[in-house]
């Protein structure tokens, strides 16, 4: 049966081509502003239509396979798609009480970050828009109904690479007749797609933007992130001053900290150099360990194991750079008791 979950309003109207055109979009608001996921509770629908409905459509395609929380507050849940396919998802919570989906859009991912858990998985498949949205409104679910403030696109999968689906779901989370999500409430981390950076600027300029930045080394980002040799340091930084220029956005650079790799004496100095006419912020994060990670291979070091900064160095390293001029953001390390932090996520692509 086809989902409506993921179609505009104007898309439901044709395929209930015989309907007046008003029914897509009470049937839209029903399922992206009243949260009903059964078509017999849609009461302003004739009984004929909401008969027909249920017979030859559906609203989720996915369930909830799995549900770990940590101590920490952050809830992990594993859905399982349609076909099988396995995904996962994450609720943070702040000090504040603010709560922030970190969504998936991909079932594995491609770019190969030597840091990532999710990289080991290998590509599998593109989401679509309402696997996308499905992820969010379980979320909720799971938490007892508690709304969600903040999506991030942070979770399996590097966002740019299924465009389209993900531009899908921002127009349908911000569509005014259903959920109608302010878009600075939605940032997109990517590894670094010039390409999907630049349709962002011409698409969704008020959406928040993060990048991976890992090292401002061209040598060690090529090692630790494959993405660097299309996407050279020189070009992302000209698509950043683009969107910029665009939305006048601050953005935020992501500093994944490894243990002897990207924590030398002159990294602060390279990210500060990277840094110059940007409005952002350093969002520095103690690697995450995850098991089975092989070690990199660096020019004039050779090859050296993943490992988490030790606490002292971490400290310096963020003085160094709060020193240059930079605001720096620690990132805390939420989720990592269920392994949902930062570069932890991971399934076996379908269950056994």
């Amino acid at each position: 049966m086809q989902s409506l979950l993921a179609l505009l309003p104007r898309e439901i109207s044709g395929v209930l081509a015989s309907e007046p055109a008003f029914r897509g979009r009470q049937i839209f608001s029903w399922i992206h502003q009243k949260n009903v996921r059964s078509f017999g509770e849609m009461t302003d629908l004739p009984k004929p239509l909401r008969q027909k409905l249920e017979t030859e459509h559906t609203i989720l395609t996915s369930h909830v396979d799995l549900v770990e929380e940590a101590d920490d507050g952050t809830v992990k849940i594993r859905l399982k798609l349609g076909d099988g396919s396995l995904i996962e998802a994450v609720l943070l919570r702040d000090a504040g009480d603010r709560v922030t989906a970190c969504l998936s859009t991909q079932v594995g991912c491609a770019m190969g970050c030597r840091f990532c858990k999710t990289a080991t998985m290998g590509f599998i498949r593109n989401l679509d828009a309402g696997e996308i949205i499905e992820q969010l409104y379980l979320l909720e679910e799971t938490a007892g109904g508690k709304s969600i403030d903040n999506i991030v696109f942070m979770g399996m999968g590097e966002p740019f690479n299924n465009y389209d689906e993900l531009s899908k779901t921002i127009r349908i989370l911000t569509h005014p007749e259903g959920r109608n999500m302010g878009q600075r409430r939605i940032t997109i981390s990517t590894s670094g797609l010039v390409e999907g950076i630049s349709r962002l600027v011409q698409e969704h300029p008020q959406v928040r933007l993060a990048v991976s930045l890992v090292s401002a080394e061209p040598v060690i980002r090529k090692e630790l992130m494959p993405v660097e040799i299309r996407n050279p340091l020189p070009r992302l930084k000209e698509a950043l001053l683009e969107y910029q220029k665009a939305g006048g956005r601050r953005i935020t650079l992501e500093y994944v900290l490894l243990k002897n790799i990207n924590d030398r004496k002159e990294d602060p100095g390279l990210i500060r150099k990277f840094a110059n006419g940007l409005r952002c912020n350093i969002n520095l994060i103690p690697w995450n360990p995850a098991e089975g990670m092989p070690p990199v291979n660096l020019p004039e070091k050779g090859s050296l194991p993943l490992e988490e900064p030790d606490s002292g160095r971490l400290d310096w390293f963020q003085k160094e750079l709060e020193k240059l001029g930079l605001t720096v953001v620690l990132r805390h390390r939420k989720g990592r008791g269920v392994n949902a932090a930062c570069g932890q996520l991971a399934t076996k692509g379908k269950k056994e």
